[in-house]
Formats: C-alpha cells, sequence, structure tokens
C-alpha cells in the first residue's frame, strides 16, 4: 500500500470532492443512537451502489463528529455511516457501564436498522476494539477493518491508565474543563486548528458522569487474545498518538492484515489530511485481499 506525502506532516493540500454530511436517529438496545451519514445518494442506506457501506466508530469520550470531514469525502463513492456509540454525543446511555461487546451489540442494531448487509468497519481507539468484536460477531456482515491504533497494554499500564480515566470530578471554578481542554490541545497534531480542537470539546466533557465507560471498556477488552481470532482483512494504522508504542506490540497478531506507520500524524489527521486519510483507507477497501 501507498501512503500519500501528506503523512510526513506536511500541510493538507487542496480539498477534494465533497458530499453533505446529514444526521438522524435510529432504536437501538439502550435506546436512541444518533449517526451522521453521507454518500452518493443521501437516502441511500443499503449497498452504496458498487461500494459496501463505511461503517465509523469513534474514540472515547469523544462522538461521531471526529468524522464529519472525513465522511465528507469518504461519502463521494460510497455510504459512509458514523454513529454516536451509546452514552457518548447524542445517543442515550446504557443504563450500566457496558462492555465493547456491548458496544458492538448497539452497532449491530443499527446496520439492522439502516438495512444494511455486507459492510466494512473503521474504529479510532475505542472504536478499534469496537471493530474486532463486531467482525467477530458478525463475520458474514464485516468485510474489512480499518483500526486507527490496535492497543496492547501491560498489567501495569492498566493499572495506571484506570486511575488517570476515572470518573471526573466537577469543579464549580471549572478547572476540570480547562485540564480537558489543555489535554486536548497537547495531543492535537500540527495543522489542527484551535476551532478543530474546540469542535470537539463539547463532546469530550459531556456525561461526566458516564465519560469514563468507554475507557474502561477498553480496558477491559483484550486486544491480544481477539485480534489473532480476526479472519477478514485488517488494515491497522499507527499514528504518532498516544497509543502508538501499544499499537506496535500488536504487528505480530495479525492473520490477515498489516500495519502501517503514519508518521508525523496525531489526534485531529482526519481533519487535517482528509483526503490522504480517504486515500489510504479507499486503497485498503477497494484493493485485492491482502
Amino acid at each position: 500500500m501507498s501512503v500519500p506525502a501528506a503523512q510526513s506532516g506536511a500541510a493538507p493540500t487542496r480539498a477534494g470532492p465533497r458530499v453533505p454530511v446529514r444526521r438522524a436517529y435510529a432504536d437501538g438496545r439502550f435506546g436512541q443512537v444518533h449517526y451522521r451519514i453521507a454518500g452518493p445518494s443521501a437516502e441511500a442506506t443499503g449497498d452504496g451502489g458498487q461500494r459496501r457501506p463505511l461503517l465509523c466508530l469513534h474514540m472515547s469520550p469523544n462522538s461521531g463528529r471526529i468524522y464529519q470531514r472525513f465522511l465528507a469525502a469518504m461519502g463521494t463513492d460510497r455510504i459512509a455511516i458514523a454513529p454516536d456509540t451509546p452514552g457518548f454525543g447524542e445517543s442515550d446511555p446504557p443504563s450500566a457501564a457496558p462492555s465493547i461487546e456491548d458496544y458492538a451489540a448497539a452497532m449491530g442494531d443499527l446496520v439492522d436498522a439502516l438495512g444494511v448487509g455486507e459492510f466494512d468497519v473503521m474504529g479510532y481507539h475505542t472504536g478499534s476494539e469496537t471493530s474486532v468484536a463486531l467482525a467477530l460477531a458478525r463475520p458474514r456482515q464485516v468485510r474489512r477493518i480499518v483500526m486507527v491504533s490496535a492497543p496492547i497494554f501491560t498489567a501495569e499500564e492498566l493499572v495506571e491508565f484506570r486511575r488517570h480515566y476515572r470518573g471526573v470530578a466537577l469543579d464549580p471554578e471549572g478547572s476540570h474543563l480547562v485540564r480537558k481542554w489543555k489535554g486536548q490541545l497537547h495531543w492535537a497534531m500540527p495543522g489542527k486548528t484551535i476551532d478543530m480542537v474546540a469542535e470537539d470539546f463539547v463532546d469530550c466533557v459531556r456525561n461526566p458522569a458516564i465519560s469514563w465507560w468507554g475507557h474502561y471498556a477498553a480496558f477491559a477488552y483484550d486486544v491480544a487474545a481477539n485480534l489473532p481470532r480476526v479472519d477478514q482483512p485488517v488494515l491497522v494504522l499507527n499514528p504518532d498518538d498516544d497509543l502508538h508504542a501499544h499499537t506496535l506490540r500488536a504487528e505480530g497478531l495479525l492473520r490477515n492484515g498489516h500495519m502501517v506507520h503514519l508518521a508525523g500524524w496525531g489526534h485531529g489527521f482526519l481533519d487535517v489530511h482528509t483526503d490522504a486519510a480517504r486515500a489510504i483507507v479507499t486503497e485498503f477497501l477497494d484493493g485485492p485481499a491482502p
């Protein structure tokens, strides 16, 4: 697979074609699921012409908003859907903390509600683990998988991560918001503007009482045990972000796939290098089987 030169961290190239991104709700096992959708036909939710739909799953504690620009580009030649997983964005939460398998089941409800048959799936951090669980649960429906990071944690790292990502203590003076804002700025890749950071920030701080659920579900999911069980072709994109080193541990576990290092890319690459990201994903989804 060729990787566009933009991966070096150079300035974004001129934007290619775009289509409108629309929003809607569907019913699922935990309540309403909010989703964004784009495609060659605004009303289509089936096979998207000759290309299969692409389901895009976000990281925690964000929402499908992180795919907004990517959907507009990806939707030029296929249906592209980015839901808010239960409890995030505008989707209803479960009554108790869910597992990655629960998130995957809820996403299965969505594709069923939309009448989608065979589809591809792309996940980002927590969403990448959900993609694996969805592929294992629906092997005849999920055709190919794109994972943005495939983190494998040591026992010591899990202790530290659980401590760091525990529930948010709200401060009337807003110090918890300042900490989160500074964290978002710290991990934003070069080229991600402060306006882009602000767009994502809204969903990062909503539902603070349960915002840690996605992280804890991810920490409990055994990627090392489950990734080798995946028969479908898998592309792991490993940007230079906070899970880069943890993802390198997964390289030898891919039965039918490979890993691409996105040097100089970090959080926000779907906004900063939208067309380059689309090119990488499209080449994999539309190419011959690995």
